[in-house]
């Protein structure tokens, strides 16, 4: 399935993002080849490869951080809570990188390992990327231009909707998803989960691949959402659609001062809680030294607690027990 931009905002960010993050990464941070990291609690997700995937996935590393790129092998990491700590809630958690990398630690296994010390079962979800050069040096050149981007327009007020870039197809990154939750749905006994109370929280592009599954899923029920710094152009609410918490920086270059999404959730009556911090930029994960957005993660362990997502609800049989 193409990513429809009738459900995915006035863009919700897609090529717009991949343009302006690659941009930030080559002004900003020296790229460094890495070794691809022992991953040996990774669970493949068999949801198959990538058509016309020229290469090999590969790591490199960036402002400290590991980042994977040319995934064609999905999978779907378990960062379980302590033995009596579980509370039974689990969180998929989808890291960023314009669909064509992924930082797996800033976004995925920080947060992950955050989650489970507050008793949750997290799962790092590595999803299937677009292709992108082989080599490193090739890799470096086409992040200066990435083929098929187009750029905001530099006088666009702070208002304005950015131009529609061409769309991604996310139909690969949709199946991840989907077969991620079944996977955790499968194992719920096992990984001490309540199928009731899985939820779903994305940075970046991983907020796209988030909103796109609320938005798109048949397969997925998920409790609730994150989107973190992700796209904020408004969407079409389906009616069972969960309960939002919503995080984002003025200085993030995705804001653009809309406020489209929260409207959307809001207009639609379901829950939804938007944080708008002062400064954090983009790509902060769990959040750097001195800026307002670095308490945002204790913010959403309170959301969840108010809205009784970490206490099973009473008569669910399928509560962890």
């Amino acid at each position: 399935m193409i990513c429809n931009l009738k459900h995915l905002a006035k863009p919700f960010f897609i090529v717009t993002f991949l343009v302006l993050a690659s941009s930030a990464m080559a002004q900003d941070g020296t790229i460094y080849p890495l070794k691809a990291p022992a991953e040996p609690k990774a669970i493949p997700l068999g949801t198959g490869g990538v058509d016309n995937q020229p290469a090999p996935e590969t790591w490199f590393r960036q402002w400290g951080d590991p980042m994977a790129r040319n995934i064609s092998t999905a999978t779907l990491t378990p960062f379980l809570p302590e033995r009596g700590k579980a509370n039974g809630m689990a969180v998929i958690v989808a890291p960023g990188g314009g669909f064509r990398w992924l930082s797996m630690s800033n976004e995925g296994w920080e947060v992950a390992e955050a989650l489970a010390k507050q008793g949750i079962a997290a799962f790092v979800l590595k999803y299937r990327l677009h292709p992108t050069p082989e080599s490193l040096d090739d890799f470096k050149a086409w992040m200066e231009n990435p083929r098929g981007a187009t750029a905001s327009a530099p006088n666009a007020s702070q208002g304005a909707t950015p131009p529609g870039p061409p769309q991604l197809d996310l139909s690969n990154q949709l199946e991840d998803a989907e077969a991620a939750y079944a996977m955790i749905l499968k194992r719920a006994k096992e990984w001490g989960v309540d199928t009731n109370r899985i939820g779903m929280i994305g940075f970046s592009a991983g907020a796209g691949l988030t909103m796109h599954a609320t938005l798109n899923s048949k397969t997925m029920k998920l409790a609730f959402i994150g989107p973190i710094y992700g796209g904020m152009g408004p969407v079409e609410v389906p009616k069972n659609a969960p309960p939002m918490f919503n995080v984002i920086a003025t200085d993030d270059f995705l804001f653009h001062g809309q406020f489209g999404v929260i409207n959307s959730w809001f207009k639609a009556g379901i829950p939804v809680e938007f944080h708008l911090y002062q400064n954090g930029g983009h790509g902060f994960g769990l959040g750097n030294p001195d800026r307002t957005s670095n308490r945002w993660f204790e913010a959403f362990m309170h959301w969840l607690k108010v809205n009784d997502f970490v206490t099973a609800k009473s008569g669910n049989t399928r509560a962890v027990k």
